[in-house]
């Protein structure tokens, strides 16, 4: 298994604080960075699936790294997240042609935490199941850190839209 490196960590800690801000601005607590090999910022994003159900964290910064590079460019990029990417988000990785996702949260975890919340109605289908069915190789890191990732959830699910934050 491949381990994560000192880079790794610091963006994890740039995402975490990331959902952590997502979660303040009223949105769900969810963040995702896509960084290029040689390690600048390609895209970040938070989640806005308040208003499109589909504009989870890790589309929208897949969505503005698509705009800027191609497959072929983004097959060296590594995707952040808080929270291993859903099934529309690893196909959305997939795709983009982003070659190495790292995450903090896993989807079992997040489950956990979110129960039964109609705002967050968890798939049960780890990143890494999605990713074995495609034609190319897509490296996954994680979970780590789910104590701390967990922080920005803690008391956020299953709670009336009105009183979130």
């Amino acid at each position: 298994m491949t381990q994560a490196t000192l880079q790794d960590q610091q963006f994890l800690s740039r995402v975490l604080a990331l959902a952590q801000r997502s979660r303040d601005e009223g949105h769900h607590p969810f963040a995702a960075i896509v960084v290029g090999f040689d390690g600048s910022v390609i895209a970040e994003a938070m989640n806005a699936s308040s208003m499109d159900r589909t504009a989870h964290a890790e589309m929208n910064a897949l969505r503005i790294a698509s705009s800027r590079f191609g497959p072929a460019q983004l097959a060296g990029a590594t995707l952040y997240a808080n929270a291993e990417p859903c099934a529309m988000c690893a196909g959305g990785t997939y795709w983009s042609g982003v070659g190495r996702v790292v995450y903090a949260l896993s989807e079992a975890s997040l489950l956990e935490l979110t129960g039964s919340d109609p705002e967050n109605p968890t798939l049960a289908l780890p990143c890494r199941d999605v990713f074995a069915r495609g034609q190319r190789p897509t490296t996954v890191i994680g979970p780590l850190r789910e104590e701390e990732a967990r922080a920005a959830h803690a008391g956020f699910w299953n709670q009336d839209a009105a009183t979130r934050n």
